[in-house]
Parts: structure tokens; sequence; C-alpha cells
């Protein structure tokens, strides 16, 4: 790999959240280590433009990909920078050991993100199809009755943490069920896939625990198959091995949990913590649908994608990059390009060519069930808990980042108990075990409220926030 000569640092320990904080010998940014993605996404922007040598672990080299126009380049330019991680020349070199935190993310697998041409249209094609099933009507049945759940498990307390109790198993529970999982299976997979996911030392580990359920999940499919998205992969006309089912239904409950856990997360700081946010809510200038798009510009859930190989040695913002060398895509840079966006300030409601679920033949293809399970969830739980506050001082919220992802540590909120906590299915105070839908939710829409609801909501939750 090509590495420009870095631009030295002044002093010999760089302070936690400057550029040059977690930098090697070297003088590269190590990915694993920055404390303060945005910062160091413009430290590296300044210092060598639009793509930036960094390292990874192992301090391994590759490129990050920060500007818009060029990140689109990469994206929709396969056949100089493809998908498949085989061509990488530290796999080439035996660089990368088998227990590494980037074995998860970047190890080849029989999915359609380490595929092109007509591989991955084949591939591709089963998991559109597959996904196609799952229209908003549909998802918002699963959503509300977990949502409801969930809240059942926190809410005599008057507090709850909304990462850790809400946003964090929310997904996973829907997600689990839309696989074809038994509903016990959900509630074990929220800590390993956010696991993997951080490139911690135990990501491998958490991999195979996830890989595992999957495994068992597929078997019992083959005898036994339903309306799910596991049994639409076995039965497909593009006729998917076990192994590629396995990993498609991997790649699927990864990318829909984390993605989604980090937009409710965020979105959710934003309406307690930012007046104007809220503010352009609750005025009816911002639709919450218009809310999640302007949080997938300025937080995307996936900040950082690895990764893209070239195929040859070429050129690209302004960088040498060899074959094989790796790319890494870096979305929260790239939605605030200055070139893109020169006045952060100015709202993109309506605007979607934000890069959050990628572009091009690799562009996300669930994006709209991420979004169904944010938009409702957010909105059903402002109803249940109309006066719910932070309980914590605005500025004592931390961020938990990692070389992929940055979203809230926690939310601690305080809330009047629901007057009606039995319509909510309490088990005791404590976390409800998982249970499975009621048959309305299988067969038809569940009731706007479970039977016995108390019928009067308090008054709307953006114009309580708003007058606070």
């Amino acid at each position: 790999m090509n590495t420009p000569h870095p631009i030295p640092v002044d002093g010999l320990v760089p302070p936690p959240g400057c550029p040059a904080h977690g930098m090697a010998q070297s003088g590269l940014v190590r990915l694993p280590e920055i404390t303060d993605p945005a910062r160091t996404y413009e430290g590296l922007r300044r210092q060598y433009g639009p793509v930036a040598p960094v390292l990874l672990h192992g301090d391994i080299p590759a490129w990050m990909v920060l500007g818009y126009r060029e990140n689109l380049e990469v994206m929709r330019t396969p056949k100089l920078f493809s998908r498949d991680s085989r061509r990488w020349n530290a796999f080439i070199e035996n660089r990368v050991p088998a227990d590494s935190p980037l074995m998860p993310m970047v190890g080849w697998q029989p999915l359609c993100v380490f595929a092109d041409g007509a591989e991955h249209a084949r591939l591709r094609g089963a998991i559109v199809d597959g996904l196609s099933q799952f229209n908003r009507r549909g998802m918002r049945k699963y959503v509300t009755h977990y949502t409801r759940q969930l809240v059942a498990g926190f809410a005599a307390d008057g507090t709850a943490d909304l990462v850790r109790n809400y946003a964090e198993p929310l997904p996973m529970l829907v997600v689990s069920r839309l696989l074809g999982m038994t509903p016990d299976k959900g509630p074990l997979l929220v800590e390993p896939t956010l696991d993997l996911v951080r490139g911690s030392e135990t990501a491998a580990a958490s991999n195979a625990v996830v890989t595992q359920v999957l495994q068992e999940l597929v078997a019992y499919k083959r005898t036994a198959p339903g309306d799910d998205l596991a049994s639409r992969l076995i039965l497909h006309s593009s006729r998917l091995t076990d192994t590629e089912v396995i990993e498609h239904l991997r790649l699927t409950l990864v990318a829909a949990h984390q993605g989604t856990v980090n937009l409710i997360a965020h979105t959710l700081r934003l309406i307690l913590t930012d007046r104007r946010f809220r503010g352009n809510l609750s005025g009816g200038h911002m639709t919450l649908p218009d809310a999640l798009e302007q949080v997938m510009w300025d937080n995307p859930s996936i900040a950082t994608i690895p990764g893209r190989w070239a195929t040859s040695d070429t050129t690209i913002g302004g960088q040498h990059i060899r074959k094989g060398d790796l790319l890494m895509l870096c979305i929260a840079a790239a939605n605030v390009d200055p070139e893109q966006r020169p006045d952060l300030g100015v709202p993109m409601h309506g605007n979607r060519s934000h890069l959050a679920l990628s572009a091009g033949p690799h562009e996300c293809p669930g994006g709209d069930i991420g979004r169904a399970i944010a938009d409702t969830g957010i909105d059903e739980l402002t109803s249940i808990l109309p006066d719910m506050a932070l309980a914590v001082p605005e500025t004592e919220i931390g961020i938990t980042s990692n070389w992929l992802t940055t979203r809230p540590d926690a939310l601690p909120v305080r809330f009047t108990p629901p007057r009606s906590l039995g319509d909510l299915h309490p088990v005791n105070g404590a976390p409800p075990a998982a249970q499975p839908l009621p048959a309305a939710a299988a067969q038809g829409p569940l009731p706007a409220r479970p039977p016995g609801a108390v019928a009067a909501r308090p008054r709307s939750w953006w114009r309580s926030l708003l007058s606070r």
C-alpha cells in the first residue's frame, strides 16, 4: 500500500479527541482506537483530502474514503472496486489471523455483499424477493406488539434506559420473527449481534453463537417451512445452498438489528435534547419519517462500511491505490462533506440522497424495514409514555463509538407510569419473557389497543415537549 507521508503532530502524546490520538508510530490513525470519530474524520480530510490512509486491527493498512463523490464512485464502479474480500493483499499475504476482530466483517463468505456480477445478481435476487413480502402494515403489527411488551417490563418504575431497555431489544425481537425464529431466540441474540459488530476480542465467539442459532433455524425450516424469510430463501428459484441461506440470514439479522438500534437511539436522543429538532416535529415542519432521514444524514447507523478491494492499480481522491488494497467507505464523513453540504444547519427534509444505505449495486435492500421499525417504534413509545424526559443533564449523555458505528451509550429517562399497566402485559415489573405473537398478529392487524385499555390518551407528546 502506498502511504503518503503524514503531517507531523505537535506533542508526544496527543490529547483524547484530537485526530492524532490513537495514532501508530507511523503517524497513521488506528481506527479501533479513535474516541471522537467526527473530529478524526475531519482531521483526516484536512490532512489527506477525500481519501486517507489508516490502520485497522493489528496495524493492517487500509484506505478511508471520506468524500461524498469518491464514495459514490467506489460504490458504483464494481469493476474497479470489488466486494470480493479474497482479493485483499492482507489475506493473500497471511497477515490477518483467523481470530482477528476483522474476520466477522471482512472474512469472505458466500454472500451477495462479497460477490460481483452474475453471482451477486443471483444471491441478491433471493434476498430482495424474500424481503418484499414484508410491508409496512405487517411490520407495524410486530413493532406495536413488542413495544408494548418491552414497555411493560419497565413502566411501573417510572424510569428506563431507552437504549438498553428499548432501542437494543426491539429490532431484534421484530427481525428474528420475520426470519422465522421462535420468540425465545430473539432476546438471546441481542448482545452477540451487537458484540460482533463492535469488533471486540469476543467478536468471533459471538459470531459463532449467531451462526449456530441460524443453522438450527434452517434445518428446522427445511422440514417445516412457513411464511418467513428463512423459508423464502430455502424455496427460492436461485437454489441457495444451506450455507448461503444461513449466511444471508445472518447478514440480514446483523444489518437490520445494528442499523435500526442506532437509528432509534439517535432519533430519540435528538427528540429528548434538541429543542429545534422536536420543535420542527411538533410544529408540523418535519414529519417523523423526515426526522429519520435527517438522522441518517447526520448520524448514519453504520458510520463506516468495510469494504471494497481494488481490482487493479488505480487513483482516487488524489491517492494511488494498489491492487488488492482495502477501502473503507466512511458514510459518516461523506454525508457531511463540505462539497455536498456547505451549511450543515440547512435541513435535509425529503432528501434521500444520503449514503446511509449505500448506493449502486450493493445498496441496502432492507432500508424500508429499518425505517418502519424505527418510525412505528418511536411513535408507539411516545404515545404510551407521553411525558418522558431525560433523567440526567444532557451533558452526561455519552456516545459509544467503535470502528464501524456510533450511538448514544445510554438514554436515561423518567416518566409517569401508565395508568393501565395490565394492558401492556407486564411480568412482575421485570423485562417480559418473549411470548408468541397473538393469533391476530399472524392473521391480521392487532387491534388499536388491547381489550380493556384506556381509550383516551394524554395530549400530543410533541406538543407537551415543545411547551417545556
